[in-house]
């Protein structure tokens, strides 16, 4: 049988990480649907697994250091993952109809919006009418110097009309 570390390609001083890494080099490098029909790298795979579920968990780790790893100890340990196992799924619940008691109102976001926030939203609200106020004076003085525009063209034309007469 192999050494666990040189399956993995790490000293046997690597840390958890270091062994971790080399894990998941090896077996994206190795994975059977990348490497489709080729038996070497299902087996290097397989390898590269059985070393990191004994090598990846610290009671397995000291055991096969110290030479007291067995069989058994290897086929009953999980894969470790680095993620925590997964909860058990909630019961199923009761339909809506079966439940007994009151039913609790839902959730009122505009509410707790306001009560958060309600002094910016009204900020926002008078800048917001600020702008509009802005922009129809704005407008309104457009409007009053094209006026004036034309209201002084059609005066020098009549003055020049007035003169050519």
């Amino acid at each position: 049988r192999r050494d666990l570390y040189e399956v993995l390609g790490v000293p046997a001083t690597a840390t958890a990480a270091q062994i971790k890494t080399a894990y998941y080099e090896q077996s994206f490098r190795y994975h059977p649907d990348r490497n489709a029909g080729s038996t070497a790298a299902a087996a290097r795979f397989a390898a590269v697994s059985e070393a990191y579920r004994v090598l990846g968990s610290a009671a397995l780790r000291r055991k096969y250091d110290r030479g007291l790893l067995s069989p058994e100890d290897v086929r009953a340990a999980p894969q470790p993952s680095g993620r925590p196992p997964a909860p058990a799924p909630p019961p199923p619940r009761a339909p809506a109809a079966a439940r007994r008691g009151p039913v609790p109102p839902p959730f009122d976001f505009d509410a707790f919006y306001r009560a958060h926030y309600g002094e910016q939203l009204e900020r926002e609200q008078v800048l917001r009418a600020r702008r509009e106020q802005l922009r129809l004076r704005r407008e309104e003085a457009k409007a009053q110097g094209r006026f004036r525009l034309f209201s002084d063209l059609s005066v020098g034309l009549i003055f020049f009309l007035g003169f050519a007469i």
